[in-house]
Formats: structure tokens, C-alpha cells, sequence
């Protein structure tokens, strides 16, 4: 990525011609996911309106949702996934957007319109979105990859990755046996516990990040993946490929959302707006490789992107495919209690 220099700087802060540097009022201050940005776009924002943008990171959703929660005023941008907006809009965490400072987010794509998680949207506007999947090795395994099951066969005993995530890997479970992903049933998450605690023996490794390096670098057979880590490592492996299985899947949203006790509200706005430019989505999209809700970022990326079943999926694919909820604290004593026992089984 690149960065500004100090003359470069220098001259945007001095010339007459320029934008002045921003006051110590003109920021925006955005909480997001480590690498999760072309942040040469920030300073384009700043170049053009002279607002500086604050950047801090968060790794999970659940640390991000503390953070609000505690230090109120100290973030203007945040960028949660779509289960934690529902329980962000339900403890009032997040405020309304002006839409009319955010024009660009005509662009948003039809179908992420009126999403379960924002139904009005009134809060939120996507930023990136994607599937979970199955990575998998062409050179290691030699049959089609269209079921979940695949996960639980024998002969890939000690090649499989699954993922270190409560909501992901019981949901896929869920989905394989025929349930929602979002089943508050405790005989279905007690069936799918048992489950994932037999197939245990053949698993190699749980793991998240770490997991796609380790497919480029061939240490597994198969993979429980994020559809653009699952691009990334393909881009690095010309023998992996990626496949959601017929059951069914999580497809999921990163919105854009402004905390309710934001100190710059109409500069996260003007920031909003920014992003959804599609020339500036495009940069994002081909910068981290997620799929993008932006229509007219992907008309720029033409068949590059609509051609990359990966990134770009099938809308039979998406059908079969349903949005987590946020799960009340009262069951996720359970969702834990169970995903404890998976994890702690010999």
C-alpha cells in the first residue's frame, strides 16, 4: 500500500490550493478488522475533504462489541458482522445513518437490500460479504466435493482442517444434518456436538488465519474456509479449489455502522459515502479479495470478478445459504457449554 510522504503531506497541509490539514475536530475515528482495507483509500478521504482518519483494530466480534460497549465516544466507523448488528441495533449501540449524506449507497446490491439483521436499513450499510466453504486440495482428493460429509470420511483421517469458531463449525454441522444454523433446539446442537466430537480423531488442526498458508503449503487435504481466505490461498496453490456444499451454508455481511455515542457522526458518514464510490469499493474488493456489495464496483471489475465463482457465487449457491442470528445470552451458555465439550474431547 501506498503511503503519503512527508513533503506530499507537507504540501496538502501548506499549499492554498489544497485542503487544509484537518483540525483537531476533523476526524473520523474507524475500529475495524486488522488488514481489512486498501488503506490508501484513507488517505484519498483525507486528501479530499481534509478529515484524518483514525485507524484501531479488533480481532473478534465479541472483543469489538466490549470495546463499544465500554468506551463510549471513542469510535465513529465500526465494522461488526451482521449477527452482532442485531445485537447492537437491540441494545441501542449503534445510530441511525443519515442516508441522505450516503448517495453512493444506491450502488448497494438488490438482494443485500433489507437484510434479516437491518431489515429497514436504517443502520447499516455492507461493506464486504461471503460464504463459508470447503478449500480443498485437487492433487489429494479425487471426488466431487458437494457435502459437508466429506468432513467426517476416514480416509482423509489426519487431513482436514476445521475451523476454530463456535457459530461456524456448529453451523455447518447443523446444516449437514439438515437443520438451520440458527437451531435453539438442544437436541439438534446436542446431535451436531456428538457429531463434530466423532469426527474429532480426523481432524489435524483447528485453527483461522493460519489455516489457508497451511493449504498453499499442501499440509492438508481439506479445509473449513472463508470464501476470500479460501481466493487467497488459491491464488497461492493452483491445485486448491473451493465448493459450498449442497446443504447449504452461512453467507454473511460486514456492514458499516455508526455507534450511537459517535463524536463525528456526519464525518463517518461522508466516510460511508466514500467507500461505497465505486471506484473506491473496487479498490477494497481487489485489495482483500471479499466479495463486494457494490454494483458499480463490480461492473468496473467486469468479468475478472463475475467470472470467480468463489467471490461471485451462483444464486442457486446463495438460496441455499442463510444469515446467522445473534444467539441471546441466555443460550449462548449453551452454544458454549457444547462447543467446550468438542473441544475438550480426546
Amino acid at each position: 500500500m501506498k503511503k503519503l510522504s512527508l513533503v506530499l503531506a507537507l504540501v496538502l497541509c501548506c499549499s492554498v490550493f489544497m485542503v487544509p490539514c484537518a483540525s483537531a475536530e476533523e476526524v473520523v475515528n474507524v475500529y475495524n478488522w486488522y488488514d481489512y482495507m486498501d488503506e490508501s483509500v484513507f488517505e484519498m478521504f483525507t486528501a479530499e475533504t481534509g478529515i484524518k482518519v483514525n485507524t484501531m483494530y479488533f480481532t473478534t466480534n465479541e472483543d469489538m462489541m466490549v470495546q463499544v460497549r465500554v468506551s463510549p465516544g471513542a469510535y465513529d466507523l465500526v465494522f461488526p458482522s451482521d449477527y452482532c448488528v442485531e445485537r447492537m441495533i437491540s441494545e441501542g449501540l449503534i445510530a441511525e445513518i443519515n442516508m441522505e449524506n450516503v448517495p453512493n449507497a444506491k450502488y448497494t446490491s438488490e438482494w443485500l437490500l433489507n437484510p434479516d439483521y437491518d431489515p429497514e436499513n436504517k443502520y447499516s450499510v455492507p461493506f464486504m460479504w461471503g460464504t463459508v466453504g470447503i478449500l480443498y486440495n485437487t492433487t489429494m482428493v479425487d471426488e466431487p466435493v458437494d457435502s459437508w460429509g466429506i468432513l467426517w470420511d476416514e480416509k482423509y483421517a489426519g487431513n482436514i482442517f476445521m475451523m476454530d469458531s463456535l457459530r461456524d463449525t456448529m453451523g455447518i454441522t447443523l446444516k449437514y444434518l439438515g437443520y438451520s444454523m440458527n437451531t435453539r433446539d438442544p437436541m439438534q446442537l446436542k446431535e451436531a456436538t456428538d457429531l463434530l466430537i466423532a469426527q474429532k480423531p480426523l481432524v489435524k488442526a483447528y485453527g483461522v488465519d493460519e489455516i489457508k498458508d497451511k493449504m498453499i503449503n499442501n499440509e492438508a487435504a481439506l479445509a473449513v474456509m472463508w470464501s476470500g481466505d479460501a481466493l487467497y490461498a488459491m491464488e497461492g496453490n493452483e491445485n486448491l479449489a473451493y465448493a459450498v456444499p449442497k446443504e447449504g451454508s452461512n453467507i454473511w455481511v460486514d456492514p458499516m455502522v455508526i455507534p450511537a455515542t459517535a463524536k463525528n457522526k456526519e464525518n463517518a458518514e461522508k466516510l460511508i459515502d466514500f467507500l461505497c464510490r465505486p471506484e473506491i469499493a473496487r479498490m477494497n474488493c481487489e485489495y482483500i479479495w471479499y466479495s463486494s456489495p457494490n454494483s458499480g464496483a463490480i461492473e468496473l471489475m467486469g468479468e475478472e470478478y463475475t467470472e470467480n465463482k468463489t467471490i461471485n457465487p451462483d444464486a442457486d449457491v446463495v438460496e441455499r445459504c442463510e444469515w446467522f442470528h445473534d444467539i441471546p445470552d441466555n443460550f449462548l451458555t449453551v452454544y458454549n457449554a457444547l462447543w467446550s465439550q468438542v473441544k475438550n474431547a480426546k
